[in-house]
């Protein structure tokens, strides 16, 4: 095949309204954001490579850092927008949360809907008890409410310099996902250890680590005096479980998790329903 020549399969997977038949090339129109922000190292790597290997990249990413602000939306004020252009790498620039920038872009910005979604690359891993609170994932969560594939990926280190080797493995990770086979409104989420690709262990597919933070403040005095505290949670390491993402990310696997949100307690159901109904 040509290097021109785009090599693709029909696939078919739910999305709301019904089943429909979308062509997923492996030459793909994706669509990329962060919570970093959209000057951050792991969003400019990704789009750098994603270029390179030929697939169409619009980034829409927030103009400031929005870790932590998990699924929160703008609603009590307009959502400004801002091209965004440094050298050969462009987007737009939302004033705004992850959540928003995927919802601007799918609502308004894009002239047709992408083949995928991809959160990141963000810094810092999002395992276990992380994913209620990430903007990397809550921006995922978004795309695969609309019925398109979607991804989050993140890197296990907040300092990181470098992570084109992160970005260039994803790249050809991202083709093998049967996209096509997996129930409908699900993310994938893809976490690389702190480590270079060379000396990881394996890709694992694994569980979401079922521990919770605890609620640990540091308390603290600003130059006034005043009081103040600093979140310095932790985890127990018997909570983390031994074949959850946390665990084995730690241990040097890239780990791939797939993720629904259907909140709804289905053993809880019939027990209440008796009681209630």
């Amino acid at each position: 095949m040509g290097e021109n020549e785009v090599c693709q399969e029909w696939l078919t997977f739910s999305c709301k309204g019904g089943k429909r038949s979308c062509l997923r090339p492996q030459i793909m129109d994706i669509l990329l954001t962060n919570d970093d922000g959209i000057r951050a190292l792991g969003i400019r790597t990704l789009y750098h490579e994603l270029v390179r290997q030929k697939h169409t990249v619009h980034v829409v990413a927030p103009m400031r850092q929005q870790s932590g602000v998990s699924q929160c939306l703008t609603i009590f004020e307009p959502l400004r927008v801002t091209d965004f252009q440094d050298g050969d790498y462009q987007g737009y620039g939302v004033y705004g949360t992850p959540a928003d920038c995927v919802k601007v872009a799918l609502g308004a910005l894009l002239t047709q809907r992408p083949d995928l979604v991809i959160s990141g690359i963000n810094l810092g891993c999002n395992v276990g008890p992380d994913l209620f609170y990430s903007g990397t994932v809550a921006a995922a969560i978004e795309g695969s409410q609309a019925g398109i594939p979607s991804l989050a990926v993140s890197y296990d280190d907040h300092n990181a310099r470098s992570v084109r080797e992160q970005a260039a493995h994803l790249a050809q990770l991202m083709l093998r996902i049967p996209w096509q086979d997996l129930a409908s409104q699900r993310v994938i989420n893809i976490n690389y250890p702190a480590r270079p690709i060379k000396e990881v262990l394996g890709t694992y597919v694994c569980r979401q680590s079922p521990a919770v933070w605890e609620n640990v403040y540091q308390p603290c005095r600003d130059p006034r005096g005043k009081p103040y505290f600093w979140l310095v949670g932790d985890i127990k390491e018997e909570c983390i479980g031994a074949d959850s993402d946390k665990a084995l990310l730690a241990k040097g696997y890239i780990t791939v998790s797939p993720l629904r949100f259907d909140f709804t307690d289905t053993e809880s159901l019939a027990l209440l329903h008796k009681h209630l109904a």
